[in-house]
């Protein structure tokens, strides 16, 4: 598949003017065009080892370009990294003793979620309320994948998810769901009597210089915006997981061979669980302020670092926080988050201390079940988060992806 490669250094806050070493450029510029070859439609990396000027790189496919000409300075719609923001104004109001993590959720939400007086502000944020994941809804799903065009309100949004029976007893163990982060954000609206949107503004993007971060608040798109793809229907069909209700498809105009653009497609079933719109620099930024203590307390970021397992079989392995994942790389052990939306695919990762960071934005999420695109495209995470490390990739790595 044909592609085209934009490759750039940007400076780091300190102002370094020596370009960032060739040897971690080449290897992620190739494992980024191997992506996309493989099927991704396009590609935004960008690292920073805390060394040298973070590296970029911006790679698409060349039947994208007619639509938008990809650079790594694009926004993005972040997906589930929202929810390390929505945990961030959480944690504030906590150390400002305007919430706990032990108050009940029919505390704050009186009616709104069955058996809440159960359920702790924490268990919504470690994900083990129980809590159905709304988005697995058919109606949601339907609105979701554009097919619906009707808006969601949050509050519906919460009723999709507690309408379904609870999946397990409040606090027994892990279950990913959006739900959860929907009712946090009412719960920040209520004690504040201000917007999320606003809230995201005010306490995180305005005081870290964040300019291009944002909830957007209407379903206009932006200029700036990269454009997201998923497969048609045709070939979506071959790639959805098992009980995905039959008939799932992506609305969009038909772009290439097998792909449709969902970038106008119908965004409010996302809203503080992955709504928020921002740039591979501006999540670095969020990123270093938010491990390196600059915008929580030391008592509220250790809380946001203690982790449950997401697979009880792996208690060393993958743990989440408070919307904070802790991820065991080849290279490593990093903190941050992953997120999807309709055509963007997204995992943003620091190193503890938030010295280092690496970003890997792609412009779709179905297209990378494919099995070859699926092993490119962790190979090139692999590659970034090793970089990011300032280490080798281990014994066996290469920037050529499997076959399949």
């Amino acid at each position: 598949m044909a592609s085209t490669a934009v490759l750039g250094a940007t400076l780091t806050a300190c102002g370094a003017a020596s370009a960032a070493p060739t040897s971690a450029r080449g290897p992620l510029a190739e494992f980024t065009q191997k992506t996309v070859d493989a099927g991704a439609s396009g590609v935004i990396v960008r690292m920073d080892d805390g060394r040298h000027p973070a590296t970029s790189i911006a790679d698409q496919a060349g039947w994208t370009t007619a639509d938008h000409r990809l650079t790594a300075n694009d926004e993005f719609r972040m997906g589930s990294n929202t929810k390390t923001m929505i945990a961030t104004l959480v944690l504030q109001l906590v150390a400002e003793h305007r919430l706990a993590l032990t108050d009940p959720v029919e505390q704050r939400l009186p009616g709104l979620v069955p058996n809440g007086r159960a359920i702790t502000v924490r268990m919504l944020l470690n994900h083990t309320s129980g809590l159905f994941n709304y988005l697995y809804d058919p109606a949601v799903l339907a609105a979701y994948t554009g097919r619906d065009t009707r808006r969601w309100t949050p509050v519906e949004l919460l009723a999709a998810g507690t309408a379904h029976p609870p999946l397990f007893a409040p606090g027994s163990r892990f279950s990913y769901s959006n739900t959860n982060y929907i009712a946090l954000g009412l719960i920040l609206q209520r004690a504040t009597g201000q917007s999320l949107a606003d809230l995201i503004q005010q306490r995180i993007a305005r005081p870290l210089h964040l300019r291009h971060t944002h909830l957007p608040s209407s379903p206009a798109v932006g200029r700036r915006l990269a454009h997201g793809y998923e497969p048609d229907a045709a070939h979506l069909a071959l790639l959805l997981p098992a009980g995905t209700p039959p008939g799932t498809s992506f609305a969009g105009p038909h772009r290439g061979t097998a792909d449709v653009d969902t970038t106008a497609v119908n965004q409010s079933t996302l809203w503080a669980a992955g709504g928020v719109v921002s740039t591979a620099a501006d999540w670095a930024r969020f990123d270093t302020a938010l491990l390196s203590g600059k915008l929580l307390p030391a008592a509220q970021l250790a809380q946001m670092r203690t982790t449950v397992p997401e697979d009880p079989t792996a208690p060393n392995g993958d743990g989440y926080g408070l919307g904070l994942r802790k991820v065991v790389f080849p290279c490593g052990t990093v903190w941050g988050h992953d997120g999807q939306a309709a055509g963007y695919s997204s995992e943003t990762y620091t190193d503890p201390k938030g010295k280092r960071t690496v970003a890997v934005l792609t412009s779709t999420v179905f297209d990378l079940a494919r099995p070859r695109a699926a092993a490119a495209h962790q190979a090139l995470v692999n590659a970034a988060v090793c970089a990011m490390l300032g280490k080798r990739l281990p014994t066996g790595s290469s920037p050529s992806p499997a076959a399949g």
